[in-house]
């Protein structure tokens, strides 16, 4: 019956050029847009819907209450991670190492935050 999750979606206050951004760093594909809303889809088939926000975005830490972060799988780390560098791309932590798992947090066009991540073995 339920499959799982088909999206997620972010508040902001230009779709597009959020939704441009997923395209140019990360190498989603803009897939659908209606009424304001933008969906994007990374190679693996899952999806940000991008939506118009209201109001003014409050300040945010790692651990707030709610969704905290994207995680985006990577198959070569130390590519992608240059990659986004190059890019200027504003990285919030160094990466690590854990247990085998390589990771990186970063911000997004916005400010929300995303990260890489590569895994030894697959969750």
């Amino acid at each position: 019956m339920f499959q799982g999750l088909e999206h997620t979606a972010i508040a902001s206050p230009d779709p597009e050029k959020l939704a441009s951004w997923y395209v140019e760093n990360l190498g989603f594909v803009v897939n659908h847009r209606y009424a304001g809303n933008v969906f994007v889809k990374a190679a693996n088939g899952t999806m940000l819907e991008i939506i118009p926000s209201e109001g003014e975005r409050a300040a945010q830490k790692m651990r707030d209450p709610g969704i905290r972060h994207l995680a985006i799988w990577v198959d070569d780390f130390d590519a992608a991670h240059q990659k986004l560098r190059q890019l200027g791309v504003r990285f919030l932590t160094e990466p690590v190492n854990n247990e085998g798992n390589r990771l990186v947090f970063f911000a997004d066009g916005d400010g929300n935050f995303v990260h890489l991540v590569h895994r030894v073995k697959p969750l």
